[in-house]
């Protein structure tokens, strides 16, 4: 069974950062693409980021490029979101997921969640 176990989110000011992790379980994390998703109040899920397995190649959607940072430790079967420079509107859960190709917006193997809320 897959399990992803997202935390690291909380309330930070605009222009702050914080740093997700999403820790995987019963499944092969090294050769798995992974990425992270979010879903602000009232809104529907909006893909951010993959990294692919072994050559850990990164795509980011055009909010999230020059201020997120998709990364993986495969000896730690761990996923992290570092996430720079953050604006009211990047307000969301996020969520990380095990896609089965890239840019998905709303994959169904996903965590629970961490709350990200930017305010001042």
């Amino acid at each position: 069974e897959v399990q992803l176990v997202e935390s690291g989110g909380g309330l930070v000011q605009p222009g702050g950062s914080l740093r997700l992790s999403c820790t995987a379980s019963g499944f092969t994390f090294r050769n798995s693409i992974m990425s992270w998703v979010r879903q602000a109040p009232g809104k529907g899920f909006e893909w951010i980021s993959d990294i692919t397995p072994r050559s850990g190649a990164t795509f980011y959607a055009d909010s999230a490029k020059g201020r997120f940072t998709i990364s993986r430790d495969d000896a730690k079967n761990t996923l992290y979101l570092q996430l720079n420079s953050l604006k009211i509107e990047d307000t969301a859960m996020y969520y990380c997921a095990k896609p089965q190709s890239f840019r998905i917006i709303n994959p169904p193997q996903r965590g629970q969640g961490t709350q990200v809320t930017v305010s001042s």
